[in-house]
């Protein structure tokens, strides 16, 4: 078999792969998935991205060779990380410090509303709708299980309400199980903790909406490593990290944290604002106080739970 033959034959592949897709999305959203009009491209995407996360995922951060040819499989979707501005509009995560991230797993009441574009200033995938709000799994990590040598514990990204947690449950039950509010908290304090960061992930093809709180190291998240590669796939807190030299004993322990690279210990710590997502790790960690967080009014605004009207109590 030639070259040519060869390629022939992966296309053909491949869209069979794609309408079986197409398929098993329309059968599985009329028996579990309560979906919006949108087209069927779309909802496949979603359907593949919430079917297959280790997967797709996996292959899209390609370091294990077990997981990076499957490319191939999921090409139709994962060719828009061809085009970076295009892939952080419709995949992105708003940086939330532990307190807004602890509120949002502590939502009482269903919640549909839309985050103003000086929150997140994208045109799509900008929704909160949360049906069941106290339905919660706690989900192995796909961007951990996706590295040789993966950071634990694995079960810490937290999808919320419904029809998200069914789903995942029925379909990943060796990767998920359900958890109370209380235990979100707990894996919300413990991860800060490790010095990880909080991201409310949004996703156009999940319709749009927020589906996850991801906790998230540098060493394995694709999200950070795709930011810190130049794609914009993060949306800053709204704040900025600020240094008091006149508290500092130069401990080197903000530097180190810092999932971003922000922090430059040549001379003191000096805030790179440009780089500086407001995540807090580096003012929560840090025992002399030197560092806090301070609102910055060239950057998006904070994603605040009271300033939408969302109750939490």
């Amino acid at each position: 078999m030639d070259d040519g033959e060869r390629q022939v034959g992966v296309m053909r592949r491949l869209r069979e792969r794609v309408r079986g897709l197409l398929r098993r999305e329309k059968r599985e959203s009329r028996e579990s998935l309560a979906l919006p009009r949108m087209s069927l491209y779309r909802r496949a995407h979603g359907y593949a991205y919430l079917r297959w996360p280790y997967g797709y995922i996996g292959s899209a951060i390609g370091e294990k060779p077990s997981l990076k040819w499957r490319r191939l499989l999921f090409a139709p979707f994962l060719w828009r990380a061809l085009f970076p501005e295009r892939w952080g509009r419709e995949y992105h995560g708003k940086v939330v410090p532990t307190s807004e991230a602890s509120r949002l797993v502590s939502v009482k009441e269903d919640v549909t509303i839309t985050a103003p574009e000086q929150v997140i200033p994208h045109p799509t995938a900008r929704d909160i709708v949360l049906r069941h709000p106290d339905r919660i799994v706690a989900l192995d990590c796909p961007c951990r299980l996706s590295r040789e040598n993966p950071c634990y514990p694995l079960d810490v990204c937290l999808i919320i309400g419904e029809p998200f947690v069914s789903f995942v449950l029925k379909h990943h039950a060796d990767h998920a199980h359900a958890i109370t509010s209380d235990e979100a908290l707990e894996i919300l304090a413990q991860e800060a903790e490790r010095g990880h960061v909080h991201h409310a992930f949004f996703k156009e093809a999940l319709w749009g909406r927020l589906y996850a709180i991801c906790n998230c190291c540098s060493c394995c998240c694709g999200a950070i490593s795709a930011q810190r590669h130049g794609t914009p796939m993060l949306i800053s807190s709204g704040f900025v990290a600020a240094h008091d030299p006149d508290l500092c004993i130069a401990c080197g322990i903000c530097a180190e944290l810092c999932a971003f690279g922000a922090i430059d210990l040549a001379r003191d710590p000096v805030v790179d604002s440009a780089l500086c997502m407001g995540c807090g790790v580096c003012a929560s960690h840090c025992e002399a106080g030197a560092m806090s967080l301070q609102r910055d009014l060239t950057k998006a605004e904070p994603l605040s739970l009271q300033a939408l009207g969302i109750p939490t109590d």
